[in-house]
């Protein structure tokens, strides 16, 4: 397989001090924070999660240890989401923070444990690299198989002032100790599984056909693709398939060792319009989008997603370009088979509303640089349009 371009993008991977993978995990979690000999837990949850944890709390209370829910995050946090659960944070002055959750309760966890006792405040640790430490242990949990937030450097929120979504990356939000606990997600509606699942298809997708594609990434990124496409809608269509369930789980966490070192491109520039102007939640923003980029960043990459489609178990073609075709289908056909929305019109997203999306994508200049083919303003049109 020939890579996109040669380049001299250095590889630079940072996985998290331990990470343990098994069905039933949690059991053991309580144990795994009383070895750290701390005295206060501040653990950012779901409320549906929290008799799951009952367990948990009076193992750790039996060891001295107390512990402070919140579970204030129920949809895609913003800024002012943010800063009013560190007022909480910051009250408890944790010597562990957990999350436990799906990826936005990731992600505001990890914040959550880089902010306490740091004097950045939030807008200057906003981009790529800015946040200079943490001082507090950062455990981490996914109960949805899906943003891969437990593995990557990344936190996204919604910034209040512009209606626009901001990425804090930074090695320092990578957890000391990340669990994955299959069990967790078999409560997970069947909506939420699809959509979860398929953002961690698009995580693989994106980074294997990335612009900065590396070899090392290539192999979580395409195994990551093989776990998906071949159980996930297993998993949706019975969520107690604990074998659809573990493999759909490893899938997302692949994808989401994917997302420091290469990141995602083009779906998920073009996807955050739809999040942040319609608050259309991020996995389905991906989903609508997914088929139809492929097909604008196929010329480009025509091996790539030859590669991609024979991963989900399409027989080759005569050529690249029809295997690819072949992908590109079985991935419409993944997500029929979830029973996600295909198309922009089927979530209320008006018509009118194309270039003012296609204008806001633009501004996604960190993602937008690392897609296969250049994306203007023009083409973003026109894949909304396609997509409608």
């Amino acid at each position: 397989m020939e890579p996109l371009q040669v380049t001299n993008q250095e590889l630079r991977i940072q996985f998290p001090g331990k990470l343990i993978f098994g069905k039933g995990v949690l059991s053991k979690l309580a144990e795994e924070i009383s070895s750290l000999e701390c005295s206060s837990v501040f653990i950012v949850t779901i409320t549906p999660l929290l008799p799951k944890l009952e367990e948990l709390v009076q193992q750790l209370r039996e060891q001295g240890i107390s512990t402070t829910f919140d579970t204030s995050i129920v949809q895609e946090p913003t800024f002012s989401d943010f800063e009013n659960l560190m007022e909480q944070a910051e009250q408890a002055n944790p010597d562990v923070v957990v999350g436990i959750g799906g990826g936005s309760v990731l992600d505001v966890a990890k914040l959550v444990a880089a902010q306490l006792g740091n004097e950045q405040t939030l807008q200057e640790i906003v981009g790529i690299g800015n946040l200079k430490g943490r001082s507090r242990k950062l455990i981490c949990l996914p109960a949805t198989a899906g943003t891969g937030s437990e593995v990557s450097p990344n936190a996204i929120l919604l910034d209040d002032a512009d209606n626009q979504k901001k990425g804090i990356i930074s090695p320092f939000l990578l957890p000391d100790i990340v669990y994955v606990d299959p069990l967790l997600t078999m409560s997970v509606p069947a909506h939420i599984t699809a959509v979860t699942g398929l953002d961690a298809l698009t995580h693989c997708l994106e980074a294997y056909t990335n612009k900065f594609s590396q070899p090392f990434i290539d192999m979580f990124a395409l195994e990551g693709i093989r776990l998906i496409g071949a159980n996930l809608a297993k998993a949706v269509q019975n969520g107690e398939d604990e074998e659809a369930r573990t493999h759909v789980a490893m899938g997302s966490m692949l994808g989401g060792f994917c997302l420091g070192p290469v990141n995602t491109a083009g779906v998920h520039a073009l996807a955050y319009p739809l999040g942040s102007m319609f608050h259309l939640a991020h996995g389905l923003s991906n989903a609508l989008l997914l088929p139809y980029v492929m097909e604008f960043n196929l010329p480009a990459a025509p091996e790539r997603f030859a590669a991609i489609a024979v991963a989900l178990g399409c027989t080759p073609g005569s050529n690249h370009q029809e295997t690819a075709q072949k992908g590109i289908a079985k991935i419409r056909s993944i997500i029929k088979q979830c029973g996600a929305p295909a198309r922009l019109r089927d979530v209320n997203i008006p018509q009118d509303a194309i270039l003012s999306m296609a204008q806001d994508a633009m501004k996604i200049t960190r993602l937008l640089k690392n897609n296969p083919r250049p994306i203007t303003v023009i083409d973003a049109v026109d894949i909304y349009t396609a997509a409608y």
